[in-house]
């Protein structure tokens, strides 16, 4: 036999054996034949023996000395469905990496094989009848994503429950809480968890959840690390995880709501196989609430929505955030109930934690970035869209922005063109829409969401100097300490309609009309937007009208007739069957005060309305006060400050401020030219509307008209040199801070070139030719802006002839 033959019997026998392997035609192991009879297991008690032993969901067994936890799974909890809540439990106060913040939610459940137990996370995108032939083939079809495969340590003699070591699980070098990924794009640079600083905290064991807290060590792994200013060495941190394992609530007689376009709600969705007609079921998030008496209009719930105010919470605010909070109570009164919200007080010796899924907290968070005011997340069921947990967390620099003392706001984050901004959201943005086909998603649109959130704190704050200067009020008076409040109670009802399941409406903000908005008999009642859900900017009243409210201060009547199809309860046995009387609500939304837009809409820059910090029906009206607000701001600074003993280096962070005010206003503008409004109606709405409306041509010249005048007039920026020479950088040099290097002195020139360019940039950008050029075949009327007249409006009020 030669050495070829030879080989290829080898191999014959080779695979004679393996095949019969392959097919389960022998045994593997001795688990493959009895999975209660793994070799090698230690006894189950000879395990456990010197633990601390914790009953609940799952049984645990904390072995502290060790820094081990066990987890027993009963026989009957394999392949159940359960959800896991992660939640940081401390942070570094910077970059999103804060305390409080939602990590990853998994609804998973334990498999065996063999002698491993999987965690395996469950597949909710497609479902199918359950009884349907083709339902069959759905697990075939789609994959469960199986994270771990855990080593079973020993099994129970009698009870046949399964025990794991947590630590193969939540201390495995694959990361369970998905941040190690995230870290170079939040923070710069590459971050490794070493398994040698990470370990277990504490445990908790309830009868609905089980609580599991860690600490994680991270350590640098490149050169060089990123800047952290809130460490003491950025080579390395530490960060706290609290991890819920929690049961699915069922039986209880929750019924999913279906969603409507009209109407903005967080949304769970799933393609549906099982219908004919539609490719995606798409489910409101909500919490489950439901009348203690069903047949009366207004009744109380069975058990109302409780928000637990935290005891980090500053005592002398405690109150204005539990107005906040209560304020949807008038909201659920739409949908027949009364008193469905309650606000507690975590009271100082509580026995529980904020992290604990149980418990809905505002809580009080510190952080270092002063972009970030607060955030209102929520955990869901992902098979129904029910609500199960909610942590508002707002930023202690909320109250110090508004007052003045946080001097860092413009340094730390600049704004575009002052001290080497970004640049223009809108243009970035769209750029970045464009070439993805219009996609949400991506660094860009991120970035255009932070700058969004640095504008919201900016806003306060200008506030504030506002206040000052035009009306004379001192930091510490009680009109400065009422302006405050309402800025914390609009916050505060903003991050609860987040956890109610709200989405923003950026449209709400178009209600009143210019004269309204500072009218206290109208606001009082109905506020100043039609939802709170907007980004709002502080209503600050046009030169020479007596001020009004700062913030709205009740809830809107958007946000009532959103809460009124979210909660109602109405007379069906399943979700189809509500469709009618949904619809019946769904279709009064052609009216002005329920207009709908939600962040998607902004990010096109097609639709005045659709705007963020803006206010009132006539948006150029409001902006050219608020430009008037600005220039009469600029003329008292020079007056007013600084004050006896004060560094001059406060005047370049507040004339940096009313500059990046005025730039708002300005872009706002923008927007009219070639704008249209876009409605979500339906055909078979209350005096429907045709989804695209064009910008008269009427107000697209008003708004031109406005940018040569405060834009590109000569005249436009006229400073007194002595401010310009008041305007000096800040000269601290420490962590947290460094000296303005270049330029020294005040670029002025720069940065009024920059706003011209700007404007520029954004109405002779691409896509905004092309609209005004398609405007001509959808136009409605001959009263429309061509693109020869913008050319010649710019041409003729930007460059002159120098002959005579």
């Amino acid at each position: 036999m030669t050495k070829a033959m030879r080989f290829r019997a080898w191999c014959l026998l080779i695979l004679l054996f393996f095949l019969p392997l392959a097919y389960g035609l022998l045994p593997l192991s001795v688990s493959a034949q009895d999975p209660d009879s793994l070799p090698q297991l230690k006894p189950f008690e000879e395990i456990v023996k010197n633990t601390k032993k914790l009953d609940g969901l799952f049984t645990t067994y904390h072995q502290e000395k060790e820094g081990k936890i066990f987890l027993e799974i009963q026989p009957e909890q394999l392949d159940k469905n359960f959800l896991c809540i992660t939640t940081l439990a401390s942070g570094i106060g910077q970059s999103t990496l804060l305390r409080g913040m939602p990590l990853i939610d998994h609804l998973f459940y334990f498999q065996r094989v063999q002698d491993r137990l999987q965690f395996a996370v469950r597949n909710t995108n497609f479902r199918d009848n359950p009884g349907s032939p083709t339902n069959r083939s759905l697990a075939t079809s789609f994959s469960d994503s199986v994270l771990y495969s855990l080593p079973i340590k020993s099994i129970h003699p009698t009870k046949h429950s399964l025990l794991v070591d947590l630590g193969d699980l939540l201390l495995a070098p694959l990361d369970f809480t998905g941040i190690t990924p995230i870290l170079p794009w939040i923070l710069g640079a590459s971050y490794t968890r070493e398994m040698e600083k990470s370990y277990f905290l504490s445990a908790k064991a309830f009868p609905h959840n089980t609580e599991i807290e860690t600490v994680y060590g991270f350590t640098a792994t490149n050169t060089p690390t990123a800047d952290l200013s809130v460490l003491p060495d950025s080579r390395a941190f530490n960060l706290r995880v609290r991890y819920s394992f929690s049961d699915l609530p069922t039986g209880n007689g929750y019924r999913p709501r279906l969603a409507d376009p009209r109407i903005g709600y967080f949304i769970t969705a799933y393609r549906d196989f099982s219908s004919s007609t539609e490719d995606f079921q798409r489910y409101i998030n909500r919490w489950h609430i439901e009348k203690q008496n069903p047949a009366a209009p207004l009744s109380p719930p069975k058990q109302p929505i409780t928000f637990w105010i935290e005891n980090t919470v500053p005592i002398e605010y405690r109150d204005t955030i539990r107005e906040g909070i209560l304020l949807w109570n008038k909201a659920f009164e739409a949908a027949g109930f009364t008193n469905a919200i309650e606000a507690k007080q975590m009271p100082d010796n509580a026995d529980w934690d904020p992290e604990d899924v149980r418990y809905n907290t505002i809580r009080w968070s510190h952080t270092y970035d002063t972009w970030f005011l607060g955030i209102g997340p929520s955990r869901v069921n992902p098979l129904t869209g029910q609500i199960l947990d909610a942590d508002i967390i707002l930023d202690a620099n909320l109250i110090s922005i508004i007052k003045g003392e946080y001097r860092t706001l413009l340094q730390t984050n600049p704004t575009p063109a002052l001290e080497g901004g970004w640049g223009d959201p809108r243009l970035s943005a769209s750029r970045w829409l464009r070439q993805r086909g219009g996609r949400l998603g991506g660094p860009l649109v991120q970035k255009s969401l932070v700058r969004d959130h640095l504008e919201a704190a900016r806003q306060p704050a200008i506030g504030a100097l506002a206040a000052s200067l035009l009306h004379n009020l001192l930091p510490n008076s009680e009109q400065m300490e009422e302006y405050v409040r309402q800025y914390l109670r609009f916050i505060v009802a903003h991050e609860v309609g987040h956890v109610l399941g709200l989405r923003h409406n950026f449209h709400g903000s178009t209600m009143l009309t210019l004269e309204e908005l500072n009218d206290r008999s109208i606001t009082q009642k109905v506020g100043l937007t039609a939802s709170v859900m907007d980004y709002l900017p502080v209503n600050l009243a046009p030169p020479g009208v007596k001020q009004g409210d700062y913030f709205s201060g009740v809830i809107g009547d958007y946000d009532k007739w959103a809460i009124e199809y979210g909660y109602k309860p109405l007379n069906a046995l399943t979700p189809e069957g509500e469709k009618q009387q949904l619809a019946e609500i769904a279709k009064a939304s052609s009216a002005p005060e329920l207009a709908y837009a939600p962040d998607e809409d902004s990010f096109d820059f097609l639709n005045p309305g659709a705007n963020v910090f803006d206010l009132s029906s006539d948006i150029l009206g409001y902006s050219q006060a608020q430009m008037e607000n600005a220039r009469e701001m600029w003329r008292r600074l020079d007056k007013r400050y600084p004050l006896a003993g004060e560094s001059y280096e406060d005047m370049r962070e507040k004339f940096n401020m009313v500059f990046s005010y005025y730039i708002r206003q300005v872009m706002n503008t923008t927007m009219f030219v070639a704008g249209q409004s876009f409605s979500r109606n339906h055909a078979d709405s209350v005096n429907p509307r045709l989804p695209f409306e064009a910008i008269s041509g009427v107000e697209q010249r008003r708004a031109l008209a406005l940018l040569q005048e405060y834009v590109f007039q000569q005249d436009a920026f006229e400073f007194p040199p002595e401010l310009l020479n008041k305007l000096a950088p800040d000269r601290w040099y420490h962590w947290g801070t460094s000296p303005q290097l270049v330029p020294l002195d005040y670029p002025i020139g720069d940065r009024i070139l920059w706003l011209h360019s700007t404007v520029l940039r954004t109405l002779l950008s691409p896509l905004r030719l092309n609209r005004l050029r398609d405007a001509q075949l959808k136009a409605n009327s001959s009263d429309i802006l061509t693109l020869a007249e913008l050319f010649d409006t710019l041409q003729n009020g930007i460059w002159k002839s120098s002959t005579p």
